[in-house]
């Protein structure tokens, strides 16, 4: 049996466990599992190694992205980068720790780019930010943050419509907009956005959120973070098997 899973805390509604529970049904692959590891707090993760010793890989997501990273040997360059990690592979008893989900933003985002797409603005400061954050800058594109407090470029309060508009790529990283809470959006001039913006949304459901509508009304592109899942997904898979 080769085993993977998801280490967080609350793991009801993953995406990962539904992923690759059908891909390896799909492929045939009956000699593999992917299971959720809901953990209250991470110093019980050595014990989940030692309950599971044919674990193969591992997903990190929220609260522990961070604080796994004591508890592994080995860690790649982005993940030292960002100070975060979503994968983990488990292999002679190593555990090596990587981040995928820059990856799956810069692969989904890369096709909708266009040549006006050199300045960027990221609304939000927390985890996901720092993979969007560190994927922009391997792209060469620039990044104005955005947040609530004065740690950034701008503060909701201070971003104005002309700033809007000197940013052509505008990507929320906030969870404002997720079901249920539908109606919610980044607080941002959207007057100024116009067809030269293209809006990226890392909230998948709903698959068009109040901040993307907002931009699809004035004739911006817009991707939702469906995408940036899968393919982030499948990079943790290229990682676990890669020789």
């Amino acid at each position: 049996m080769r085993r993977f899973g998801l280490l967080g805390q609350t793991l009801k509604h993953s995406f990962s466990q539904a992923f690759f529970t059908e891909k390896f049904r799909r492929e045939g692959r009956t000699d593999h599992q992917y299971e959720n590891f809901e953990l209250d707090t991470v110093r019980a993760f050595p014990a989940l190694l030692e309950r599971y010793p044919d674990l193969a890989g591992l997903n990190v997501t929220i609260p522990y992205k961070r604080d796994i990273l004591a508890y592994l040997q080995e860690l790649d360059e982005p993940v030292l980068a960002m100070g975060a990690c979503n994968c983990i592979r488990i292999r002679d008893g190593k555990l090596e720790g990587f981040n995928t989900d820059h990856l799956g933003f810069a692969r989904s985002l890369q096709p909708l780019l266009g040549p006006q797409h050199t300045r960027a603005l990221v609304l939000g400061t927390g985890g996901a930010a720092q993979a969007v954050l560190y994927a922009l800058g391997k792209l060469g594109i620039g990044v104005s943050i955005v947040s609530r407090s004065g740690d950034a470029d701008f503060t909701y309060a201070t971003l104005t419509t002309g700033d809007v508009q000197a940013h052509p790529l505008i990507i929320n990283t906030t969870p404002l907009g997720t079901w249920p809470q539908v109606d919610d959006l980044p607080s941002i001039p959207y007057e100024g956005i116009g067809p030269q913006h293209l809006l990226y949304d890392l909230v998948y459901n709903p698959e068009v959120t109040a901040f993307l509508r907002n931009g699809q009304e004035r004739g911006a592109v817009i991707k939702n973070g469906h995408e940036m899942l899968v393919l982030q997904a499948e990079a943790s898979w290229e990682l676990w098997n890669r020789e």
